[in-house]
């Protein structure tokens, strides 16, 4: 009868300490979103260049259109994507789309619009978060959060997870590093924020984007090998031209 009540109590403690995480997460992510824009992003217009292409996200209380625009010598090629679905536009004649290059399309622009305005978009229902603690990087502290996804919401990259690291002064995300599939494994990314600037409220960055020099390394040491030398610089990832109505 002792064994079964120690069992219980222990039981109970460890579910309290993960309820704990899971609020000191949450409350973190909130002050970041808030910090970074909150409210403004629910009801925007925002534009901005990126690698040669047009893009425009349009915000509504939970309603969204996401727009891409590319254009070559002969022709332009508008990608909207919406709560409804995908649709493409070449000369601006409608396009059908097969389902499989509609995923693939849609895929795209969501990943370059959830990562222009981060950490906006961490408070749907399939994001779960975990605090893992206080981590130093470059002579700053950070909040260490893991964020992954439910299967049923979380888009077809659900498997996908990420590592941010919030100030604990400001709240504003630094850093950030993410693992997905890749065809021989698992790929990592890690993310250094640069050109802080603010239009109209709204934080926006540019990255560093770094890859592990080695193999077989995890998510959860990024930020160590970062500090140590340890990643190769890959590429920019800036955006240009941002505007917000």
């Amino acid at each position: 009868m002792k064994l079964f009540k120690k069992v219980v109590l222990l039981g109970s403690v460890i579910v309290s300490l993960l309820n704990c995480e899971s609020h000191d997460a949450q409350r973190i992510i909130d002050k970041a979103i808030e910090v970074s824009g909150g409210v403004l992003l629910d009801s925007s217009s925002i534009r901005f260049n990126f690698r040669n292409k047009h893009y425009l996200a349009k915000r509504n209380k939970g309603d969204f259109l996401y727009g891409r625009l590319s254009t070559d010598t002969t022709d332009s090629i508008l990608d909207i994507l919406t709560n409804t679905g995908f649709e493409r536009f070449v000369n601006d004649d409608f396009v059908y789309t097969p389902d499989s290059m509609a995923v693939k399309y849609s895929s795209s622009i969501n990943s370059v619009h959830y990562f222009s305005v981060l950490p906006y978009g961490l408070n749907s229902p399939a994001v779960n978060k975990k605090y893992l603690g206080k981590v130093a990087i470059k002579n700053k502290y950070y909040h260490k959060i893991k964020i992954t996804f439910d299967k049923e919401g979380g888009g077809e990259d659900y498997e996908d997870e990420f590592i941010y690291w919030i100030d604990i002064k400001t709240f504003k995300v630094d850093y950030l590093a993410y693992s997905y599939a890749e065809d021989d494994g698992v790929g990592l990314r890690f993310r250094e924020a640069y050109n802080e600037r603010y239009v109209k409220g709204i934080r926006f960055v540019d990255y560093i984007n770094f890859k592990p020099i080695n193999k077989n390394i995890n998510l959860l040491s990024l930020d160590s090998l970062y500090v140590n030398n340890g990643l190769k610089e890959l590429s920019r990832i800036d955006l240009e031209q941002v505007k917000v109505e």
